[in-house]
């Protein structure tokens, strides 16, 4: 047993732990996120109740793996022809509010006495709204075929697409910490580089590869062939001065391309599922209860800066995108949260040494409140309107 390397000790404390507490918060009816998180912050340093996690590092490195494969997973979900379905309705919804959000959250942050990167991570982090828990709310109301739920699906898309397109500009930003003209123009360069690719390969490459090889393509081999370019991608996205997770997101999206998309969805899902709860867990590890305390009236203005204005900023997107101001307040509603991308955003500035320790758990704190107030929100609006 003193042989034993510590990172399998560590990944079965963390399974087991994860496992009896997301099995708890199931029993309540909670989000399993929530339970993860959780569950990281009973195995992390900060909490000595239950056995520690020793070999943190190691832990660090399987979360980004589970970071990769969920921006994976998202990008096998996007394809044009969904895009398409979105309409204009959605995207102008979308887009009005993360302008509104990041340009709120950058102010607020400043007003808190925060420096510049702290204040854009934090409208960063702010852009997106949590899928899961929507989609778990709709299902429990029985909301999924309303009106207004085809314009929150839509949103959702376009916010997921945008703000992969904003971890890109974080990323480049804080390198070189420089908003000149001309550095922004070489980021759009950039990012004018990887739709040729997707489009070489998305259209061309892989699909006929692909289809050419179905018959020899089983389950187990499919699975390998998945796996191995959307890791080669992120080597190769990193290599050229990209994030990992876009390279992630732009392989999945165009293996959404192919014949077999389904299917590998279907066989990735479970390895998805796997690394995504470690890198939850691993936030939870994150999470002082010291920092929450010290920073507990930052934490309370973040949460009402999130009911608030993404509540303002989605509705106001709705009504200019034409739908009436009763569905447009359902829409503002379902979309006023922080979701898991706040975590990955968040992730991104940790690994790059731009944002104060004390951000994260103010994302966390505030992510928690609003993922448990969103159905009760929509619930009550239901009964209003």
């Amino acid at each position: 047993m003193d042989h034993l390397p510590s990172l399998i000790k560590d990944l079965a404390l963390i399974l087991i732990v994860a496992a009896f507490v997301t099995l708890i918060f199931k029993k309540i009816r909670q989000p399993v996120v929530l339970g993860y998180i959780i569950a990281g912050f009973l195995v992390g340093p900060h909490l000595s109740l239950v056995p520690t996690v020793t070999d943190t590092e190691n832990i660090e490195t399987l979360a980004h793996i589970g970071v990769i494969f969920l921006l994976f997973s998202l990008g096998l979900e996007f394809s044009f022809k969904k895009l398409a379905k979105v309409g204009s309705s959605a995207a102008i919804t979308a887009l009005t509010e993360i302008v509104i959000i990041v340009i709120a959250g950058y102010y607020v942050g400043r007003w808190m006495g925060w420096s510049s990167m702290d204040s854009i991570f934090l409208g960063g982090m702010l852009a997106s709204s949590s899928t899961t828990i929507i989609v778990k709310a709709f299902d429990e109301l029985g909301m999924k075929t309303r009106q207004f739920a085809s314009v929150v699906f839509g949103a959702l898309i376009i916010e997921d697409i945008v703000v992969i397109m904003l971890m890109v500009l974080l990323s480049t930003i804080a390198v070189t910490r420089d908003f000149q003209g001309v550095e922004m123009v070489g980021i759009l360069g950039k990012l004018l580089f990887f739709p040729v690719i997707w489009f070489l390969g998305g259209i061309f490459l892989i699909p006929t590869l692909i289809k050419r090889n179905t018959k020899f393509l089983d389950d187990e081999t499919l699975l390998v062939l998945a796996v191995g370019l959307c890791l080669g991608m992120v080597v190769f996205a990193v290599y050229v001065g990209f994030s990992a997770e876009l390279g992630a997101f732009i392989m999945g999206s165009i293996l959404a391309e192919t014949t077999s998309a389904e299917r590998i969805e279907k066989i990735f899902n479970p390895v998805k599922d796997l690394f995504a709860s470690v890198f939850f867990v691993s936030v939870g590890m994150m999470i002082d209860p010291k920092t929450i305390i010290e920073y507990k009236w930052a934490v309370l203005i973040v949460t009402i800066l999130t009911l608030g204005i993404k509540f303002f900023g989605t509705t106001l997107g709705a009504v200019l995108s034409g739908q009436s101001l009763k569905q447009s307040v359902h829409v503002g509603m379902s979309m006023a949260q922080i979701g898991e991308f706040a975590f990955i955003v968040a992730t991104l500035g940790m690994t790059l040494g731009v944002i104060s320790p004390f951000l994260f758990p103010i994302a966390v704190g505030a992510s928690a409140i609003t993922t448990f107030t969103t159905p009760y929100m929509i619930k009550f609006f239901r009964s209003v309107l």
